[in-house]
């Protein structure tokens, strides 16, 4: 960090984390085909749980300008909308399509959250700078080219995460989304290293959003939109660094008693396990059969595969022991009423008493109607959820990012389920051959659902074929989502 005398007007050398992200995200060429190949398959997941989102009222109500009549013909569109809005509010929709569901991909280590968040500003970023392009007879962004930049944010967030928990100040995790996204849109802007320092370090200004709203007894649809907001905060950074020049602030991070460090990080500069490289994207878990809150997917197949024993004997369940990591106990263990929708689907007891009595989990399940069921907080009450040190140890090893839960039922007349254990969910990179199938079923089954027939027909020729998806220019993939 910045050696630097309060007293002295003198301003530092910028901050060696900033500095190292404007280096990684112009300099640093991904060579990794794996990479690329996971990147392919998370751009289809991610459009997929965006397509899902349309159906629920709640989100669709923000994907608009911020004020009606406030559009942008030729701007940067909104998948599954006729919205075109200009690339700030554009990010904000696209970035609240994808987390609405908490059906996206995630990133699970010391801080958690979920890389493909970056989207939203990468594709608004795109879409606008590809159209305008198009029009003056520019050459347009590839898909091939926003795959590259969306290596590098989940990079950036991903790697952040391995050492540095932000949670434990009370800060929410989409300080990462908009730390990741401000780089590579300053970049996709055409913003030097130097531009890119500058609107790193207004990033970290902004300080972190209090996690609030993801616990309980203020839990809140704001969740869901968090990540949208961190996106459309970094594209204001991109813009005012590339296109007004803005003055960037070297030391803020480590300005004594004004930095971040100082301010919000309990003094503690930041740590890392690796350099940036492409880590973080090879592997990245996907949410593929459940949209459940990651700490608790594999409690959710271990209930699954417990639904047939207990379906008929849920009164008389004694009680349903989960075990689980220490971050999942820390922050999904939840007793007493829940309030909405993301109340449920951050209470790993739902998630479990769900596919006990019903063999399913989907994201109607988490609304009011199915809630009303009085069987599943009656489970709920006989629930108890303890941390397995092994499983938290897993977690926490590098060369397995394992997130394992067990889940065992007895019964009143002493008798007792076998106790099903996963250590990592078919999202997991080790289950890649096992998942992708279920992920490319996930996005066709979301496109039928929401888009016209010729444009699904349209969309599975062009994502048949990695080289031809990849050439295209990404203005006209959007194209294809565009109603």
């Amino acid at each position: 960090m910045s050696a630097h005398d309060i007293r002295s007007a003198k301003r530092p050398e910028p901050d060696q984390p900033m500095l190292d992200v404007a280096n990684y995200v112009v300099d640093y060429q991904i060579e990794s085909a794996e990479a690329y190949d996971t990147a392919r398959y998370m751009l289809l997941d991610s459009l997929a749980t965006a397509m899902l989102a349309m159906k629920f009222p709640e989100c669709v109500k923000h994907l608009g300008p911020v004020v009606p009549g406030a559009t942008l013909p030729g701007g940067a569109r909104v998948p599954g909308t006729s919205h075109e809005l200009d690339p700030v509010q554009a990010a904000f929709a696209i970035g609240t399509q994808i987390r609405w569901l908490d059906f996206n991909d995630t990133w699970l280590a010391a801080e958690w959250g979920h890389p493909s968040d970056n989207l939203g500003a990468i594709l608004a970023v795109a879409d606008y700078l590809s159209r305008q392009a198009e029009r003056e007879g520019g050459r347009p962004l590839s898909v091939r080219d926003v795959l590259t930049y969306a290596i590098k944010a989940h990079e950036i967030q991903g790697c952040y995460a391995l050492r540095n928990s932000f949670n434990r100040v009370g800060q929410d995790h989409v300080i990462l989304v908009r730390l990741a996204s401000t780089a590579v849109a300053t970049a996709m802007l055409g913003g030097t290293k130097e531009q890119i320092t500058t609107a790193v370090s207004h990033s970290w200004i902004d300080n972190g959003a209090l996690r609030s709203y993801r616990h309980a007894p203020n839990t809140g649809p704001r969740k869901s939109w968090a990540a949208g907001d961190a996106c459309r905060r970094a594209v204001t950074h991109a813009i005012n660094a590339v296109y007004r020049g803005v003055v960037g602030y070297p030391s803020a991070l480590s300005a004594k008693t004004w930095g971040y460090y100082d301010v919000a990080f309990k003094g503690n500069a930041f740590q890392f396990e690796r350099p940036f490289g492409s880590y973080v994207m090879e592997n990245v878990l996907f949410k593929l059969s459940y949209p459940a809150e990651f700490h608790a997917q594999t409690a959710v197949e271990c209930a699954m595969q417990l639904h047939g024993a207990v379906a008929g004997r849920i009164d008389q369940i004694n009680k349903v022991a989960i075990e689980t990591q220490e971050a999942g106990a820390r922050i999904i263990d939840k007793t007493g009423p829940l309030a909405n929708y993301a109340d449920r689907d951050h209470c790993i007891q739902y998630m479990v008493a769900v596919p006990l009595i019903f063999g399913r989990l989907t994201a109607d399940d988490y609304n009011d109607e199915v809630a009303a069921d009085p069987r599943i907080d009656a489970l709920r009450e006989r629930m108890v959820v303890s941390q397995n040190p092994q499983f938290t140890k897993d977690y926490y090893d590098p060369d397995k990012r394992y997130i394992g839960n067990s889940v065992q039922v007895f019964f009143k007349d002493g008798t007792s389920t076998e106790k099903v254990s996963i250590d990592f969910p078919i999202g997991h990179r080790k289950r890649r051959a096992e998942g992708i199938p279920v992920l490319l079923a996930k996005f066709e089954a979301a496109l039928r659902g929401h888009l016209p027939a010729h444009r699904v027909k349209a969309i599975l020729e062009a994502t048949a074929d990695p080289a031809r998806l990849d050439g295209m220019p990404i203005q006209q993939f959007l194209g294809f989502f565009t109603l």
